[in-house]
C-alpha cells in the first residue's frame, strides 16, 4: 500500500514540474544573424622613426681648414639660413685660390698676345683654340676653389633646409681635410617609421600598402601612414626586411611605433572568432532551424583582431549560434535567453 502511495506522489509531482525543468534537455544559446563583408588582412611589424634614405645631407667642404666653432649640437632642431658651425679656411687652401686667380688672369693675356699675332699672321687658329681652352680651365678651377670656400679666410656654414641635427663627427679645433664629414642633418619632413617586416610576409607587400601606426609610448596617438619602400634583402643585423613608412604625423626621431600594414582583405561571412569551433572534421558553426542546431562546416579565409571571415554553407536567412555552442552537438534543441529573445525581437525567433 505505502508503495503505490509514494507512486501516486511521484506522478502527481512529474505533472506540476515547471517548465524550465522540461526544458533540462535543451541548450540555452545567444545567436546573431549572419552577414557577408570583409575584414583587412594586416601584418604586423615594429620599428623606429628615422630619416628616409634621401632625407640626410652630410656637410662637408672641399678645402682644408680647421673647426673654430659650432652653433649647435646633436639633436638640436634647425632652421633653413641658420648658423651651424664657423670653418677657418687652412693658409695652402687659400693660397691654392691665389695660384688658380693668377692662373685664370695669365691664360687671358696669353690669349690676346696670341690673338695679336694671328691678326699679323704669325699664329694660327689652333694656337688660338688653345688659349681659349687655357681660359676655360683656369676659371673652372677658380670657380671650383671659390664654391669650396677657398677664397676666404673664414667661413660660416648655415643650414640648407628645415631638419635635425644627427651627428658631429668632429670636435671643435679639428683640422678637416677636403670632404671629410663635419656634421649631419636630417631633413625636418624626411623621416620615416622604418620597420622590420618578417621575411615570409615580405612578398605580400608593396608600395602603396596603407598603414595605421601606434606609437608605444603611453599617450600617442595613432596615425595614418603609406609603404613607400620595401628592401629586397635581408638586414645582416636584424635577419627582417626593411620596409618605410611615410607618414604627414610628426615624428621624433627614435621614437617606437608598432605598425599594422595593410595587404589585402579576407571577404566572407564575417564572425565572432568564439562562433568558429573546429574539430578533427575541420571548422564550423551551428545553426538554428526548426528549434534545433545543425552544424555547417566552413572553411575560415582570414582572422583580424576577434573577428574571423568563413565561407561555406551558411543560410544567411537562419541565425547562428553565438554564446554556448561549446555545448552543442549537431541536431541537439536549443532555446534562446530571455536577454536573446527581447533583444532580438520578432525578426529573429528560433525557428519552430
Amino acid at each position: 500500500m505505502r508503495a503505490l502511495l509514494l507512486l501516486l506522489a511521484l506522478l502527481v509531482g512529474l505533472a506540476l514540474m515547471p517548465a524550465s525543468a522540461a526544458e533540462e534537455g535543451s541548450v540555452l544559446v545567444t545567436i546573431m544573424m549572419p552577414s557577408k563583408g570583409s575584414l583587412p588582412d594586416v601584418v604586423t611589424a615594429y620599428g623606429t622613426a628615422g630619416p628616409a634614405v634621401d632625407s640626410s645631407m652630410t656637410i662637408s667642404l672641399q678645402s682644408q681648414g680647421r673647426v673654430l666653432r659650432f652653433d649647435v649640437t646633436p639633436g638640436e632642431a634647425v632652421k633653413a639660413g641658420q648658423p651651424l658651425l664657423e670653418f677657418s679656411v687652412s693658409e695652402s687652401a687659400l693660397g691654392s685660390y691665389r695660384q688658380a686667380e693668377i692662373a685664370l688672369q695669365t691664360a687671358k693675356v696669353e690669349r690676346s698676345r696670341i690673338a695679336q699675332l694671328l691678326k699679323q699672321q704669325f699664329a694660327t687658329k689652333d694656337q688660338l683654340t688653345q688659349a681659349d681652352k687655357a681660359i676655360a680651365d683656369a676659371q673652372t678651377t677658380l670657380d671650383t676653389l671659390k664654391k669650396s670656400g677657398s677664397d676666404q679666410p673664414d667661413l660660416t656654414i648655415k643650414a640648407p633646409f628645415d631638419g635635425v641635427v644627427s651627428t658631429i663627427p668632429v670636435a671643435q679645433g679639428d683640422t678637416i681635410a677636403p670632404g671629410a664629414p663635419m656634421m649631419t642633418l636630417m631633413r625636418a619632413d624626411g623621416l620615416v617609421v622604418r620597420v622590420g617586416i618578417e621575411p615570409a610576409q615580405g612578398f605580400r607587400m608593396k608600395r602603396g600598402d596603407p598603414v595605421m601606426l601606434q606609437p608605444m609610448t603611453s599617450g600617442g596617438a595613432p596615425a595614418s601612414g603609406t609603404l613607400i619602400r620595401i628592401d629586397g634583402l635581408l638586414n645582416p643585423k636584424t635577419h627582417l626586411i626593411d620596409a618605410d613608412v611615410a607618414t604627414s604625423a610628426h615624428l621624433l626621431p627614435g621614437a617606437a611605433f608598432k605598425a599594422q600594414i595593410t595587404v589585402g582583405h579576407f571577404d566572407g561571412f564575417v564572425l565572432p572568432r568564439d562562433e568558429v569551433l573546429s574539430d578533427a572534421k575541420g571548422a564550423y558553426v551551428f545553426q538554428i532551424g526548426d528549434g534545433n542546431a545543425h552544424r555547417v562546416a566552413v572553411t575560415i579565409v582570414g582572422s583580424t583582431g576577434d573577428q574571423t571571415a568563413v565561407t561555406g554553407a551558411i543560410d544567411p536567412a537562419k541565425p547562428i549560434v553565438l554564446q554556448g555552442n561549446y555545448q552543442l552537438e549537431d541536431g541537439m534543441e536549443v532555446r534562446l535567453s530571455e536577454t536573446e529573445t527581447s533583444a532580438a525581437g520578432p525578426a529573429s525567433p528560433v525557428e519552430q
